[in-house]
């Protein structure tokens, strides 16, 4: 019986249950995610974690200490340059179990394990989630306009003064053919009253040389 006993066996000896989870977890360092059983998977993040945990110093003895427990130079390198600055920052918690189904042939419950900080879509997610601002029922932001003014308010108040500064131009460009037009019909009859004079000083010369 195993009786308070939380290691599980796998139905493996000792041997080939530490070999088992030694390669399942130099794929992980070295893939970035794997398809396993999810009991495998279970038993494989209590064994990879604190590894993790230990890459963290970078030093001969951890080095040594990871080694004697994956037996793969490659994975020993791969954790040690690419994984551990990657999960500096993280407190733990370095692995991620999502459940995939049954499989098959054996209706085995299957899984996909990752390492956290390699998945690109969960991280993009994160990080435009951060960035979205809630907006009040009013339709503005919650968060107070700087004193400055933005970019954009910036310009429209430029383009305001810029039409304000063209309009009196633009009226003063207008009075001059207003007054043409006021002082044609003076000159007009001014030209229609020297006509008069001129005709009538015809008629009284004409009358003149009848008499």
């Amino acid at each position: 019986m195993r009786n308070q006993n939380k290691i599980n066996q796998l139905s493996r000896k000792t041997g080939h249950r530490r070999a088992l989870l030694a390669n399942l977890a130099s794929a992980l360092i070295e893939h970035k995610q794997i398809n396993t059983t999810l009991a495998k998977g279970k038993a494989l993040r209590r064994y990879v974690e604190p590894l993790i945990t230990k890459s963290k110093s970078d030093t001969t003895h951890s080095r040594r200490v990871v080694f004697s427990y994956l037996q793969n130079k490659d994975a020993v390198t791969e954790l040690f340059r690419e994984v551990a600055p990657k999960v500096a920052d993280r407190p733990g918690g370095y692995t991620r179990i999502i459940k995939t189904g049954f499989r098959a042939g054996d209706s085995a419950e299957m899984c996909l394990i990752e390492l956290v900080d390699f998945n690109e879509i969960y991280t993009k997610e994160g990080k435009s989630a951060k960035t979205k601002t809630r907006r009040s029922r009013r339709g503005g932001s919650n968060k107070a306009a700087p004193a400055g003014g933005s970019d954009a308010s910036k310009a429209e108040k430029q383009e305001e003064a810029k039409g304000k500064t063209e309009e009196p131009k633009e009226e003063a460009a207008a009075t001059p053919e207003v007054t043409e037009t006021k002082e044609a019909p003076k000159v007009e009859a001014k030209a229609e009253e020297k006509k008069e004079e001129a005709d009538s000083s015809d008629s009284k010369e004409d009358k003149k040389e009848s008499n």
